[in-house]
């Protein structure tokens, strides 16, 4: 081959590797502290698809932002800036959330959310380049409030943290709850004393308690609450009774109903493999952060595949399309990317040794969320 022919080939080559570009991801997540679980489940599942797929042409950094807002926006800032990623994922807490996402996408980030999805990210605040895969946070408590009312709670006191998580859970509860209130308290986001709000309840004259305390917060709610002697029927969301925190209540959960739009009984190929997969790889069952992020890692490699990163309106409308087998089965995009699915009640159970969560109905079937009318792309 004569140095022309040479030439020609080499650029002919860097031409046909430029023209499908390579996906770098940032994840921001919690990795330490009270939250760690949470995001080492979310963590975990996501690579647990991305090491699947066994792909060359995607990149993942992971940092840990410790659960601080400002820790997360110095993160986003050297991913953006230094690392140059092209996609932001990962926050697990919707104040974090609302402290990165506006300022990424309005850089030309995509950021397709794991777990966090406030209602300030679906209504006017919404964007072209935020996909929540995981639901609005309204979701799994307006479909506590649906199973309330259907087993005809009364007079139920409702409590969560004092951050925007914690209101969109009062608010989606109550939009679907068609009794009274004998309470509506917000609690500090990270506490773990809850005597007071427990002497409250025993007041309150309440039939039912709702409670939105993920992560630790829900570990020593849960304990106490089993130590004080109040009899009153537990509802409450997945995030307070994950596979973490099952195992550190014990049989404190044991019959307690909570709402989810996953499960790991789920009927579906894709669901049954997945939890396999976790459960080989990581000696452990996935939580619903987990199989969040095992989604958010296969639709993110179903755009790939579909349109080039660098093309803002191709790669939203690859991600829209939602191409992938999800754990939930049906899986859709609402007009403010969010996503229509399913909210089940489970009850938790133990098998063997281990505390789990089974379904035993459904509370809301193909739910969107309040905010479609709100989102003016």
């Amino acid at each position: 081959m004569n140095i022309k022919s040479l030439a020609l080939s080499t650029a002919l080559a860097a031409l046909a590797t430029a023209s499908v570009a390579d996906v770098k991801v940032g994840m921001i997540t919690t990795l330490s502290g009270g939250g760690a679980s949470l995001g080492i489940d979310t963590r975990d599942g996501f690579m647990l698809a991305i090491n699947a797929a066994g792909r060359d042409d995607i990149e993942v950094v992971i940092e840990d932002d410790q659960r601080k807002p400002d820790v997360a926006v110095q993160l986003a800032d050297k991913m953006i800036q230094s690392e140059k990623v092209d996609v932001l994922t990962g926050i697990v807490w919707s104040n974090l959330a609302m402290a990165v996402v506006p300022s990424a996408t309005a850089q030309g980030l995509f950021y397709l959310s794991t777990n966090a999805a406030p209602a300030q990210l679906a209504g006017r605040g919404c964007n072209a380049n935020y996909f929540s895969v995981s639901y609005q946070n309204d979701n799994l408590h307006e479909g506590a409030g649906a199973y309330a009312t259907q087993e005809g709670f009364k007079n139920t006191f409702i409590m969560a943290p004092n951050y925007p998580a914690g209101k969109d859970s009062l608010t989606g509860f109550k939009r679907f709850y068609e009794g009274e209130l004998s309470g509506e308290i917000y609690t500090k986001l990270g506490q773990t004393d809850y005597a007071a709000e427990i002497a409250q309840i025993r007041a309150s004259g309440a039939d039912s308690v709702f409670f939105f305390l993920p992560g630790g917060m829900g570990i020593s709610f849960l304990k106490q609450y089993a130590d004080s002697g109040v009899d009153l029927p537990l509802v409450g969301p997945a995030f307070s009774f994950d596979q973490g925190i099952l195992q550190a209540v014990g049989d404190a959960a044991l019959g307690v109903k909570n709402s989810s739009t996953w499960s790991k009984d789920l009927d579906n190929a894709a669901n049954a493999a997945f939890v396999s997969a976790f459960e080989e790889a990581y000696g452990r069952l996935p939580s619903i952060y987990a199989a969040q992020g095992y989604d958010t890692a296969n639709l993110l490699l179903s755009a790939m595949d579909k349109a080039d990163v660098n093309d803002d309106a191709a790669f939203g409308a690859a991600l829209k399309e939602a191409d992938f087998a999800s754990v939930r089965g049906s899986f859709n995009f609402a007009t403010n990317n969010h996503p229509i699915q399913n909210v089940y009640v489970r009850e938790v159970i133990k098998e063997g040794d281990v505390f789990t969560n089974k379904i035993v109905s459904t509370a809301m079937e193909n739910r969107d969320n309040a905010y479609v009318a709100d989102c003016k792309m």
